[in-house]
């Protein structure tokens, strides 16, 4: 918290990022302890709970787009870091082949099925616990149990369809007529229900809560008459950090908002280039006023009922540059981002909801700071 002699429009200015032609200044963080004389910039838990916001944009199961404001660079970077790689979800990790006699190597396949995205109860895949596998120093491991491994089989053969032979006189070449089971889909792995996973798992509605693929037309493999598939697949539980199969995430990124500063007024065919300097719908046109136009030394006298350039809507900005290229512009304009306004884009692979990964962030980022807590206190007995 800021108190002292700087104003809320000189503190505001602290946190823009100059973006010029060429450089990027103002970068660091200034709002720490000591750095003005006479401020105080301790950090306080009331001004943070005060001054801190989150914002939804979009939000759809699988897309969400929120921003955070009053972070800094390090929580809000951890925060990612955590979406992309410390979430623990489920997915498939051995596969048993009884029988394969697709064109599809076994190694192939398997490499496939590992990166369907799974999905099923939210509750019961907190519920299940993460297997612990065998190593060196712990020959046993967690061992297989119903709270920590779920069971899939595959067990597909193609033939020929009932009436095979009446397409073949008419002359059909699509094997997904002729036979059956010529495509194998994501939707054909079965659930097995082991244990105690019926209350989690199945309950009233088992199409629903069972496990099974995000996306049931993921194709695994094609077959023609003869041949087979027959596979056991573990599924367990595991993070982004260990594998990429593992992410809950397709992406999750973020960028600052973005500041566009009109310091001298841009008129007629000026404000219209200018306008195409910017994605569509950041700039806007609008005409100059009476009062605007009688106003001394506004740069807008003699020109009423010209168009003029003002921003809009920066958060469609992508900081482009393209109006520092011409000379026209020079000394009009101000681009900048804020430094902590964080805009997060999140697709969810399908397993969580896009609004639920961040909260499950918060939760790893919590448990992270209770050990560090924790390791502080023991180290101070």
């Amino acid at each position: 918290m800021a108190r002292g002699f700087a104003s809320r429009e000189e503190l505001d200015a602290r946190k823009i990022v100059g973006v010029n032609t060429e450089t990027v200044t103002n970068v660091t963080s200034t709002d720490i302890p000591g750095h003005y004389p006479g401020e105080d910039h301790e950090w306080d838990l009331d001004e943070f709970k005060r001054t801190f916001k989150v914002e939804f944009h979009k939000l759809t199961p699988h897309d969400a787009s929120f921003s955070l404001i009053g972070l800094d660079a390090s929580i809000a970077n951890a925060f990612r870091r955590i979406l992309l790689a410390e979430i623990p979800t489920l997915a498939i990790e051995y596969v048993f082949v009884h029988n394969n006699t697709s064109i599809v190597q076994d190694e192939v396949l398997a490499h496939r099925l590992g990166l369907i995205p799974l999905t099923g109860n939210p509750a019961g895949l907190r519920w299940l616990q993460q297997y612990r596998k065998p190593t060196d120093e712990d020959p046993e491991g967690s061992g297989v149990a119903d709270n920590n491994t779920i069971v899939m089989k595959l067990q597909v053969e193609c033939t020929k369809a009932d009436n095979y032979a009446d397409l073949d006189k008419k002359g059909e070449d699509d094997p997904r007529l002729l036979y059956k089971n010529a495509h194998v889909y994501a939707k054909q792995l079965e659930y097995v229900v082991s244990g105690r996973q019926d209350q989690f798992f199945a309950g009233g509605d088992g199409e629903e809560n069972g496990i099974r693929s995000v996306h049931p037309d993921i194709l695994l493999a094609k077959m023609r008459p003869g041949q087979c598939i027959d596979m056991e697949m573990h599924c367990i539980k595991g993070i982004g950090a260990d594998h990429a199969k593992f992410s809950p995430v397709a992406t999750a990124s973020y960028r600052l908002l973005p500041t566009i500063t009109i310091t001298q007024p841009i008129l007629g065919n000026d404000a219209k280039k200018f306008a195409r300097c910017f994605p569509k719908g950041v700039i806007a046109l609008e005409d100059v006023t009476s009062a605007e136009a009688g106003k001394r030394a506004s740069g807008y006298e003699g020109h009423e009922g010209e168009k003029k350039a003002v921003v809009r809507n920066t958060f469609k900005d992508t900081v482009s540059r393209e109006c520092l290229r011409h000379e026209e512009f020079k000394g009009k304009v101000k681009l900048g981002r804020v430094r902590d306004h964080f805009i997060f884009g999140v697709e969810s692979t399908g397993q969580f909801e896009s609004d639920e990964l961040f909260l499950e962030s918060v939760k790893v980022l919590r448990e992270k700071c209770r050990v560090v807590k924790m390791g502080l206190a023991n180290i101070m007995r």
